[in-house]
């Protein structure tokens, strides 16, 4: 896809949807690490309904540590895999007070450092929270970036790379958003409905289907 073509894929996303966000809700850069956490293999609503709950009680690294890892399950137990992430967030917590004075570090390498968060969610808090033009590579993005011709790579870093070089500097803070909602409601994995697409003309998808 040439740069024209890429400049005007976004333009249409952004004029579909101008101020794109997380389905996460959160109120504090603590509130999305712990969502997006919690998020891994987990549907953004299923995570919302446990941390409608959660949040009211425990919305800050000493709250949490107060709940204990028992009582945060208690909370996050609908959730797969919640016995690890509790352990998880229990141990970033623990860190947040011991090196960051209870506040999320705007800074890769000390996200990244914190138990459960990798590449991928560090790029979403730096996103979502902080305003930093990062795109955090997830299935719908892998898949949407790959299947329209829009940036490939073998593996989400090298989407990421690509993308990083693909997406015109205007739309760097938002690509990240637009294209998670792009692969979750339009560009699906196994049926991708390219009859709804406003961006369809300018896919390299070859298996697309448009009425």
């Amino acid at each position: 896809m040439n740069k024209a073509r890429r400049t005007a894929f976004f333009e249409r996303l952004r004029e579909a949807n101008p101020r794109p966000t997380t389905e996460l809700v959160y109120r504090t850069p603590f509130e999305l690490l712990v969502a997006v956490v919690l998020s891994a293999q987990a549907t953004d609503k299923g995570v919302n309904k446990a941390t409608a709950l959660l949040f009211p009680v425990a919305a800050t690294p000493r709250a949490i540590l107060d709940l204990g890892e028992e009582g945060l399950k208690s909370y996050i137990k609908t959730i797969g895999l919640f016995n690890a992430k509790a352990r998880n967030i229990i141990a970033a917590c623990r860190r947040l007070e011991e090196e960051h004075g209870g506040e999320v570090p705007r800074d890769r390498a000390a996200l990244e450092a914190l138990p459960g968060v990798g590449r991928k969610t560090a790029n979403v808090i730096l996103n979502t929270a902080f305003g930093e033009p990062t795109i955090a590579v997830d299935t719908h993005i892998f898949r949407v970036a790959n299947r329209t011709g829009l940036a490939t790579g073998k593996t989400p870093l090298a989407v990421e790379k690509a993308l990083e070089k693909a997406v015109p500097a205007p739309f760097r803070q938002d690509a990240h958003h637009w294209l998670i909602l792009h692969g979750r409601y339009t560009c699906t994995a196994r049926r991708p409905r390219c009859g709804d697409c406003v961006v369809h003309d300018l896919c390299e998808y070859r298996g697309k289907e448009v009425a």
